[in-house]
């Protein structure tokens, strides 16, 4: 394989390379090995729609107390094309959630049938701004994702935001028409908008803002409400997600609705976690199934405080990211861009971990593995690229590929073990001797 056609970016726990493009990046051909990565870029599969990570009010606080340089280090660090990650497709909740301040909600006024009191007041103080300011860094290119956690109070059976409860039937309509203006104030506001969720993780009545669906509920709500709300405001761009939950339970979930040609025919597909299991299969017997149905990973982080300094948890990412690709998985958001030093602020102390975390006593932002691991895809598998057959060989090299619409090859290979192990990269008519450094993630960049 001619060096100048190949490009090899390493990020590894016994070294200091973080995202490092090596040079030269061949192993000597008197290597021998017969471990192999063999890359068919003929066969094609998913369209990647991107990947990202989402903007909570929390996120925004915290951004907002950072001093102008390190802000302008976070935008950098995700969202320059050119300099970061190049994030294209995040999230953000419509209303309040966990990753919140305290409960609120656009439109806090019992019985207001016509939206009249609906603001963004409380989104202009800190998550507006961010948002903004990423979406402008970013060239526009930023999709949003919005996803509820919780309706107003005064629309649920339990009069509250927080631990679970149902949307009262009276209150559907209006329910979904509030989806679509908060959609529409967000345009105002210069941002693009990818999709809605229905409802983040519906089967989990929580101690923060939650609302509980039945499949059968979710189904009725897209059928007879959401689906033609939108449809009738010339809206169906606006692509609507099902489910936003566990993959463990996510075939279960679906079939009622995809089932339901009337309820289907406004789904574009189902949002995922990851918090129960792995369970990878399960997003593979969906596409088998519906394959006219699109999977995306719409959160995951490491729960249980900020875990600072784990190297645990970018391989964590790293292996859901190749199962989940893998799987016909189109995209895949993070949760919190940014946290403090303790994994918050959160409003019912649900602290956990974030890519960049800033501490407020020394004012300094720590980078974790997980950055380095989310970027070895976000950075060089590009919005529009196909994933293609990346076979490996050998237990211990966990791999993914795309062709970009630039006409190049990622692969993507992670080794989760504490030994090198040298491999062949097969391509057509390339072949090359690489090493996977223990406890490594590389991205192979194979020019047109």
């Amino acid at each position: 394989m001619n060096d100048s056609h190949f490009q090899l970016f390493a990020t590894s726990l016994h070294s200091s390379n973080r995202l490092t493009k090596l040079d030269p990046p061949l192993l000597d051909d008197r290597v021998k090995t017969t471990n192999e990565i063999f890359l068919d870029p003929d066969k094609r599969f998913q369209e990647i729609e991107g990947f990202g990570g989402a903007f909570t009010e929390s996120a925004a606080v915290t951004f907002a107390e950072m001093p102008p340089a390190l802000q302008e280090q976070v935008l950098t660090a995700y969202f320059d094309p050119e300099k970061g990650h190049g994030y294209n497709l995040c999230r953000t909740h419509l209303n309040s959630c966990d990753f919140s301040l305290g409960n609120y909600a656009c439109c806090d006024k019992p019985g207001d049938e016509e939206l009249a009191t609906f603001t963004l007041d409380r989104e202009r103080k800190a998550l507006l701004p961010l948002m903004q300011a990423a979406h402008k860094l970013s060239g526009g290119k930023i999709r949003l994702l919005i996803s509820p956690w919780s309706p107003p109070a005064w629309m649920k059976t339990t009069g509250r935001m927080n631990q679970g409860g149902s949307l009262r039937p009276e209150c559907a309509h209006l329910w979904a028409r509030h989806y679509l203006r908060f959609a529409q104030e967000l345009e105002k506001e210069g941002l693009s908008i990818f999709g809605v969720s229905v409802q983040n993780e519906p089967a989990a009545t929580q101690a923060w803002d939650s609302c509980i669906y039945t499949a059968e509920q979710e189904r009725d709500f897209v059928r007879d409400h959401l689906g033609p709300v939108f449809h009738q405001a010339g809206r169906s761009d606006i692509r609507i997600l099902v489910w936003d939950h566990n993959r463990e339970y996510i075939y279960s979930r679906v079939k009622p609705i995809y089932d339901d040609p009337e309820a289907a025919r406004y789904v574009w597909g189902a949002g995922f976690h990851w918090y129960v299991g792995d369970h990878f299969d399960n997003l593979q017997f969906v596409h088998e199934v519906y394959p006219d149905k699109k999977l995306l990973f719409t959160e995951g982080c490491q729960e249980g405080g900020a875990h600072q300094g784990s190297w645990n948890m970018g391989e964590r990412y790293a292996r859901s990211i190749i199962s989940d690709l893998n799987r016909w998985t189109t995209g895949w958001i993070d949760w919190n861009i940014l946290l403090n030093e303790a994994g918050g602020p959160n409003h019912v102390g649900n602290y956990c971990s974030a890519p960049i975390l800033y501490d407020r006593t020394l004012q300094r932002i720590n980078f974790q593995s997980s950055y380095y691991y989310i970027g070895h895809f976000a950075r060089f598998i590009q919005p529009g690229a196909y994933r293609i057959i990346s076979a490996s060989s050998h237990d211990d090299l966990e791999t993914t590929a795309a062709v970009n619409p630039d006409g190049s090859i990622t692969a993507v290979v992670l080794n989760r073990t504490e030994q090198a192990i040298p491999f062949h990269l097969r391509a057509a008519d390339r072949d090359s001797v690489v090493e996977s450094p223990a406890r490594s993630i590389l991205s192979v960049v194979l020019k047109a």
